[in-house]
């Protein structure tokens, strides 16, 4: 909104913070996603206080004013919590790196200034899901991150065709994704070519979140192929580390659980499993 002297824009709307960097001894630059004006890069001044670091961190929620003396320019930002994300995972470090990875992936692959009203409805539901009840995120989380993967894959114009078969047009029986077309495939029409497929998990055909671990993980990895060659790759970029730590952390997860550590001298010499 345009001031009386036509020399500022100032707006109000609420704002999901990404990222915040600092700028000087005080201040830091931060990037938020608004449900109108997209991606939106600005200084908060005095972020680096205690209220101020509270304020802006990613995953957090924040009625944020914009003030800008020129169209175009950057602008000042502040404002006050409407929800806060980041604190309440502190002590459950899957659903923390799930969070950090969406926020990333949000402020690295869309574009500034462009409007995203139903990406950014989907990532605040996200991530008040992730900080409402964290021990049930670390449950039950990925598979809603790896569904908002491909709602900013879409986003981006780079949307994945699980409706039906491209070779047959079958609608049932899908089974794999072609790395080339991003279409689905059935297992039958695969055939030989299986291997050279990615593999479609089925909680992705269906609207509510069941599956395993594994399938969840084959998700992250389906999502993750198409994020790396299409969002980033064609950017010449790679796909960012705190992506490649969710998948590390959630793969490590299907890992057994390691036999508890026998005291010195005692190794081998407990109860053997069954």
């Amino acid at each position: 909104m345009m001031n009386k002297g036509g020399t500022s824009h100032d707006w109000e709307a609420p704002a999901l913070v990404l990222s915040a960097a600092p700028l000087g001894e005080a201040n830091a630059r931060v990037h938020v996603l608004t449900e109108e004006h997209g991606l939106v890069r600005g200084v908060a001044y005095g972020a680096r206080s205690r209220a101020g670091s509270a304020l802006w961190q990613p995953g957090n929620v924040v009625k944020t004013r914009f003030q800008a003396r020129t169209t175009g320019a950057m602008p000042r930002l502040s404002g006050e919590m409407l929800y806060g994300c980041g604190f309440r995972l502190l002590d459950a470090p899957l659903a923390l790196s799930m969070m950090q990875s969406v926020c990333v992936l949000a402020d690295t692959a869309l574009p500034e200034g462009e409007p995203c009203p139903l990406l950014f409805a989907q990532t605040v539901k996200l991530l008040t899901f992730l900080g409402v009840d964290p021990a049930l995120s670390e449950r039950e989380g990925l598979p809603q991150v790896v569904r908002w993967e491909l709602a900013l894959l879409a986003d981006l114009g780079f949307g994945l065709d699980l409706s039906c078969c491209a070779v047959s047009g079958a609608t049932t029986g899908l089974a794999y994704v072609s790395p080339r077309t991003g279409r689905a495939v059935t297992q039958e029409a695969a055939g030989a070519w299986q291997d050279r497929l990615l593999p479609l998990p089925d909680f992705l055909l269906t609207e509510d979140d069941s599956g395993t671990l594994q399938d969840w993980v084959a998700g992250l990895k389906l999502t993750g192929y198409f994020l790396a060659r299409d969002a980033y790759g064609q950017r010449h970029l790679p796909l960012p580390a705190a992506r490649e730590r969710l998948s590390l952390r959630a793969e490590r997860a299907l890992l057994p659980d390691p036999a508890p550590h026998q005291p010195d001298g005692q190794e081998g010499f407990g109860l053997a499993p069954d």
